[in-house]
């Protein structure tokens, strides 16, 4: 869930140099960082399998991640930030070598910023099943081919277990502050409630307690999207040819969940009825300014994505229900102590403002007792497009 200008509906001196390299040529296959790519600022670490909440083995995995400042001697001032589902670790930094696009969250990690790095060391990883470095479909299994469509199904509280792993091995026991938006909340809730010793402070921006039916059946049809491309071949895709990968499937899913990041005002006000050239859209083979910018993101997206990775970070999406087994989401919300910024956007139709209130009534520190409702135009994107708001909430969690 990313936010970038494009080429078709701005004027050309917004669209930055890394977009254009992007589109250039035809799709690959897979935008999957690979073994052999460029590390840019990526550290890894190896960990032993684990048995999932499914019951499948995943052997030997390994994460990707980043990080910012320095921890301390008493390592207790340590922020993990929590990407959201086609993010990655690259919260800060130029687009370049090893990384597609540039950091997601510039003016919220850094020197002075709202997460100030030099106070915070910030580690970034990206989850487990993702595409830019950690394990997932596209990494090679131990019969030594892509794990593909075989790839163990995962749910949050499994990729929160490989955080867990990561944290151990940094030495870090307890978090200053568990910060995620949208899928990335979801972890950073589950992290409050399975591990509430380990968060002293916590932060959920555009997140529920429990995915919907409304939301799975969301999700469903962009899975569906990307298993009807005939060139998905039943996720065995990775020996094919530039421009013969399930890119039409994946650009497809991505335009949808674009529909459910932007608010119709958003949508409506910015591009209304206009047509993308002189050439009419109606009956004269002409386009809606607005198809033309799905189009434009929905390429860009196959080129630093993999469609399999994508359909198992959005099951894993599915699976999240922070009550399950656990008394219901009031019983298990009442688990958590840390002090919990919970944040929504009052324009989000993805995750609607009413998760984030069933959150705050239940967390007994959320600040300030209620949760915090920007007000913003660009829905469910707000949170990443609305930072100087959030990073002024940020900043009054982390002064706690």
């Amino acid at each position: 869930m990313d936010w970038q200008t494009s080429e078709d509906t701005v004027p050309s001196a917004l669209v930055t140099e890394a977009d254009t390299r992007l589109l250039r040529g035809r799709p690959p296959a897979t935008g999957a960082w690979r073994d052999g790519d460029p590390n840019g600022d990526r550290q890894f670490t190896a960990f032993a399998g684990f048995r999932t909440e499914g019951g499948e083995q995943l052997p030997a995995y390994r994460l990707a991640y980043e990080t910012w400042g320095a921890l301390n001697d008493s390592r207790d001032n340590a922020v993990l930030v929590l990407h959201a589902l086609t993010g990655d670790s690259h919260v800060r930094g130029p687009a370049g070598s090893g990384h597609a696009t540039a950091g997601w969250w510039e003016n919220i990690v850094g020197p002075g910023a709202a997460i100030d790095t030099d106070r915070w060391f910030v580690i970034a990883p990206n989850m487990l099943g993702g595409c830019q470095g950690s394990t997932g479909p596209a990494s090679i299994s131990p019969d030594g081919y892509e794990w593909a469509a075989r790839f163990p199904y995962l749910t949050i509280r499994d990729q929160v277990a490989a955080q867990v792993a990561l944290a151990d091995a940094l030495g870090i026991d307890r978090w200053g502050a568990v910060v995620g938006g949208s899928m990335g909340g979801m972890h950073a809730l589950e992290w409050s409630v399975a591990h509430p010793e380990r968060v002293a402070r916590l932060a959920v921006l555009s997140a529920p307690p429990v995915t919907t039916a409304d939301q799975i059946a969301l999700n469903s049809v962009q899975i569906e999207a990307i298993r009807m491309d005939p060139r998905y071949v039943g996720g065995e895709y990775y020996d094919a040819l530039a421009g013969d990968g399930p890119h039409r499937g994946l650009a497809l899913a991505r335009r949808m969940a674009l529909l459910n990041y932007r608010s119709p005002t958003e949508l409506n006000q910015r591009f209304q009825r206009s047509w993308q050239s002189g050439v009419s859209p109606l009956g004269h083979g002409g386009r809606f300014a607005v198809e033309s910018y799905l189009d434009f993101h929905g390429n860009k997206f196959t080129r630093r994505f993999d469609a399999n990775s994508y359909i198992t970070l959005v099951e894993a999406m599915n699976s999240h229900d922070v009550g399950r087994d656990r008394g219901g989401v009031e019983e298990a919300l009442r688990r958590v102590t840390a002090t919990a910024l919970v944040l929504g956007i009052d324009s989000d139709r993805l995750f609607p403002v009413d998760g984030q209130h069933r959150i705050a009534r239940s967390i007994r520190n959320a600040l300030g007792d209620e949760t915090v409702v920007i007000s913003s135009d660009f829905g469910h994107d707000g949170f990443l497009i609305e930072t100087d708001a959030v990073a002024r909430h940020l900043s009054r969690l982390l002064a706690t």
